[in-house]
């Protein structure tokens, strides 16, 4: 069994309800956090990451879609990496990075980003 483990790790800002961020579609938060997670390996080519697993909790409106594909389209990597979204409300990026692990573990996968995302407002 492959280890897996956490390379790198970045976060945005919390914001209030309604607050500075309200406005803020989830899929671009969640690509700028990809953005910095690429940043912080140089050496990593974009299509070496094999999946990425994107929590998300009550998905609604803007979020209702499938956050971690469209977040890995949105950060510039390629069209050959899928993206899954999972929903466990508020165990959403944990479950994620669960997900992410268990690929690794299994040997289904090499390099996969984690992550969670909720825009409430």
């Amino acid at each position: 069994m492959t280890d897996a483990f956490v390379y790198a790790a970045v976060r945005t800002p919390f914001g209030r309800f309604n607050g500075g961020l309200g406005g803020a579609r989830p899929d671009d938060l969640a690509a700028a956090v990809i953005q910095s997670l690429l940043a912080k390996a140089p050496g990593l080519e974009p299509s070496a990451v094999d999946e990425v697993v994107w929590g998300n909790a009550n998905g609604a409106g803007e979020e209702n879609r499938n956050v971690g594909r469209m977040a890995a389209l949105l950060a510039g990597l390629p069209t050959s990496v899928p993206g899954t979204t999972i929903n466990r409300l508020c165990g959403s990026s944990l479950d994620a990075a669960m997900a992410g692990s268990r690929t690794i573990e299994t040997g289904d996968a090499d390099i996969v980003l984690v992550g969670g995302v909720e825009v409430a407002g």
